[in-house]
């Protein structure tokens, strides 16, 4: 159970997760309120039920009946929610199903939620998954009754096969890349994947690159990201921000995309600039995966995977007078991040599966 199935890094491990399943020969089934990604789910063999299950409203708690229903029919062995409001709703609905007959019942935690009741629910199911080592000692150091036996650290993952030092994009897609940016040629291209929200650092971005422009290095900074509705006025900040400092020929907003990989591929340095720890640092992995090197800020879950991959990369939080030198160092020196992995896309399908196969296992003894 989740709110929606439109991008994001829930979204994407839902659909992950719901795949192996079917691969695995199980049956699979996904409730939310749809979205863009509804029909990647579908074509993976999963099954869909459409509730508004996250909608912030009294009204939604008129759904418990219905999940109940659901829950009850499906005969599921494993309930999994993986947001806040779908998680209350979801254990709601299961508490009063006879414990003989309901599934077990798991909590993904995705993010360092603000500390509080709502936010407690993530650590009610009988099995919990953290999605890094921050996560994991952000549910340690703030909610001290939990029994720590019954959380398991399950990082997120890409596919190798995906992303890896070998990938190239496509030629229509690079013909038409370079046609649409001419601008770009002969730069280095530094590129930002951050949604449009004020906490994802666009700000520090939009001031290293003014920095280089000042020091003469020849750089082309990108921002790769939506804004939604309730982030306009972010988004014209940030383009009011470029154009005083009169950097309009050298940051590009290119919104929403959904080639992000391959622009990250064809990128001399890609950027995580959070300015709030992030649960995992998704993007930081892919572009390491795919050869390019990362610079990031030295905190949560992009911390975890340079160090693993990348170390060099780090640089103090919300210090971009060091993340410009860094900028600088490896124009002149490119470095090489490593070919290894330890971030697998497998490795986090086979440790969630294995979680629910032990708690089915258990309840069979």
């Amino acid at each position: 159970t989740l709110p929606a199935l439109n991008s994001g890094g829930v979204e994407r491990g839902t659909i992950e997760v719901a795949d192996k399943l079917v691969r695995k020969g199980h049956r699979s089934i996904v409730i939310s309120s749809g979205g863009q990604m509804l029909n990647q789910l579908l074509e993976t063999g999963s099954e869909h039920i459409t509730l508004p299950i996250g909608k912030k409203s009294l009204s939604s708690l008129l759904l418990i009946k219905e999940l109940r229903r659901v829950i009850r029919e499906s005969e599921a062995n494993i309930l999994h929610a993986r947001s806040r409001l779908p998680a209350w709703l979801s254990y709601l609905a299961w508490r009063k199903l006879s414990k003989d007959s309901r599934p077990h019942f798991v909590t993904s935690v995705h993010g360092p939620y603000s500390v509080n009741r709502y936010s407690r629910i993530m650590t009610r199911g009988e099995r919990v998954i953290a999605i890094s080592e921050f996560i994991h000692n952000y549910i340690q150091n703030n909610y001290a009754d939990v029994d720590l036996g019954k959380v398991s650290i399950i990082h997120r993952g890409v596919d190798p096969e995906l992303f890896n030092t070998s990938y190239k994009p496509s030629s229509t897609w690079l013909q038409n890349w370079q046609a649409n940016n001419p601008h770009l040629h002969g730069r280095i291209i530094i590129t930002l994947p951050a949604r449009i929200t004020r906490w994802k650092g666009q700000q520090d971005f939009i001031n290293i690159i003014g920095k280089l422009i000042d020091q003469k290095v020849a750089v082309h900074g990108l921002i790769v990201g939506g804004a939604d509705s309730r982030r306009e006025a972010y988004y014209r900040e940030l383009k009011l921000k470029v154009s005083t400092l009169g950097l309009q020929r050298n940051i590009s907003f290119l919104g929403h995309r959904n080639d992000i990989k391959e622009i990250m591929s064809v990128s001399n340095l890609v950027m995580s600039l959070a300015r709030e720890p992030e649960a995992f640092g998704r993007t930081a992995l892919e572009a390491l995966a795919l050869g390019v090197p990362v610079i990031a800020y030295d905190h949560g879950g992009a911390s975890e995977v340079l160090n693993e991959m990348f170390p060099s990369g780090l640089v103090k939080k919300h210090d971009i007078n060091a993340a410009t030198i860094k900028v600088v160092q490896f124009v002149e020196s490119p470095p090489h991040p490593s070919n290894d992995n330890p971030f697998t896309l497998a490795r986090m399908l086979d440790d969630t599966l294995e979680l629910y196969q032990n708690l089915v296992s258990d309840k069979n003894l």
